[in-house]
């Protein structure tokens, strides 16, 4: 099994990192493959609703967003993680998922989805779900743990001494694999869920 994990952090060892790299030593145990993806010091730009991707599978923007497509088609789970700012995600990590789950176009039915917040206090829950939006438009479940996925860190490595906070990633991998394991077994036996043909509409019609 796999999953991929995304730190939208600007600094590729801090806070975020600290949050993250706790849940992989768990995923290692379970016999898990981690593959970690740093995204928050690159320039990825938003998406500018060209549709392209509907006609070419992929966006138009060539960077990390089409680099890492494949490998979101192939896990069993989506890690993605991220600092606060001003209560929310922070603006790359938000442009890196618009374009990557609108531009991916294969079914992403049950695969597993967690957010991992990290701020200095405020803000944690807010873009707690923020992020778990993205998995509840795309038929994934969403690992859960015994508090909120947040751990607190201002300065470069201080999450380390948010001892709850460091429970709380251990706990949500233990139950992340679990997750992945179970669903493995139910697609083996029962398959996926039926789906039926979707039927847009908006407001004024």
């Amino acid at each position: 099994m796999k999953v991929m994990m995304v730190n939208g952090s600007p600094h590729a060892k801090g806070n975020t990192f600290v949050a993250l790299d706790e849940m992989r030593k768990v995923f290692d145990e379970n016999g898990i493959d981690v593959e970690m993806i740093h995204i928050g010091n690159k320039p990825i730009r938003g998406c500018i609703a060209c549709q392209k991707c509907s006609e070419t599978g992929k966006c138009v923007f060539d960077d990390v967003v089409n680099e890492t497509r494949q490998l979101f088609a192939e896990c069993d789970g989506l890690v993605v993680g991220t600092p606060v700012y001003y209560a929310s995600a922070n603006a790359t990590t938000i442009a890196y998922l618009d374009r990557l789950f609108y531009s991916s176009h294969f079914d992403k039915t049950m695969k597993v989805g967690a957010s991992v917040v990290i701020a200095r206090r405020g803000g944690l829950s807010a873009t707690f779900d923020e992020l778990n939006k993205y998995f509840t438009i795309s038929n994934m479940p969403i690992a859960s743990s015994q508090y909120w996925n947040s751990v607190h860190g201002l300065t470069p490595g201080e999450a380390a001494k948010d001892a709850e906070g460091l429970q709380t990633m251990r706990t949500l991998a233990r139950n992340m694999s679990f997750l992945m394991k179970s669903i493995a077994l139910g697609k083996e036996k029962y398959g996926l869920p039926e789906k039926e043909a979707w039927t847009p509409t908006h407001f004024i019609r």
